[in-house]
């Protein structure tokens, strides 16, 4: 289960971050999570309160955005949303798209 190295990971950075700026409890940390991450929401919402006990985050929320799977075309140049791996281009079918976008994770914003 990833979900756990990354729910430590979200924890480590909005702990690091609230430190630097003197606050003593972070009330939500905001996600940007890719669609074609392969982060399982409901193990990650699982594991955050676990690990975050302790720390500034106990109590938390856990607040994630879905960014859609971003795809280009190296045929025909169009640019697409991609539900996910094996997906072709909807304007002319070649496969595979290149993926450009969607597997990235971020911590946007902590609410303090």
């Amino acid at each position: 289960m990833h979900e756990l190295s990354i729910a430590c990971s979200l924890v480590k950075a909005a702990v690091e971050e609230a430190t630097r700026h003197g606050v003593a409890r972070v009330v939500r940390v905001d996600v940007v999570l890719g669609a074609l991450s392969g982060v399982e929401m409901d193990a990650l919402l699982f594991c955050f309160p676990a690990v975050a006990k302790g720390t500034v985050c106990e109590g938390a929320g856990l607040e994630v955005e879905i960014e859609p799977g971003k795809g280009h075309c190296g045929v025909c140049g169009s640019t697409c949303e991609v539900l996910d791996f094996m997906s072709s281009c909807p304007q002319c079918g070649t496969w595979p798209i290149g993926i450009e976008g969607g597997r990235e994770m971020r911590l946007r914003a902590l609410e303090v």
